[in-house]
């Protein structure tokens, strides 16, 4: 695998992918409380969270503490913020992983009447 070519399709296709499944159930970003992206590394994190607009303090990082944990990276991540007091009942969350293979998928979701799954 070369760096900087699945920097760059991690970082386009996320977005892309993302935009879309917020599209989807009609919910602007802006909307978003708390972006819980796949924990890959940092650069990919703040990639996504700029080109999206999202702003990096709504970005839920837990990738300094645990590493990438593949699959385990999101819930662990999610886990720290409800833990810590950042994420609270009734916030809207997005999540969003990349995996093996550079597969990838959003999710948007809250408690909020206009939130749904996606």
């Amino acid at each position: 695998m070369q760096g900087n070519q699945v920097f760059r399709h991690a970082v386009i296709n996320i977005s892309e992918a993302v935009e879309a499944a917020a599209k989807s159930v009609g919910m602007p970003l802006s909307q978003v409380d708390w972006f819980i992206p796949h924990q890959a590394n940092q650069r990919i994190l703040a990639g996504v969270a700029h080109r999206l607009g999202i702003d990096e303090a709504r970005v839920i990082s837990t990738v300094a503490l645990h590493a990438n944990t593949s699959a385990a990276s999101i819930p662990l991540a999610w886990a720290a913020a409800i833990d810590d007091g950042r994420i609270k009942p009734g916030q809207v969350l997005l999540l969003e992983a990349m995996g093996g293979g550079l597969t990838w998928g959003p999710v948007c979701s809250g408690t909020e009447p206009h939130a749904r799954s996606l």
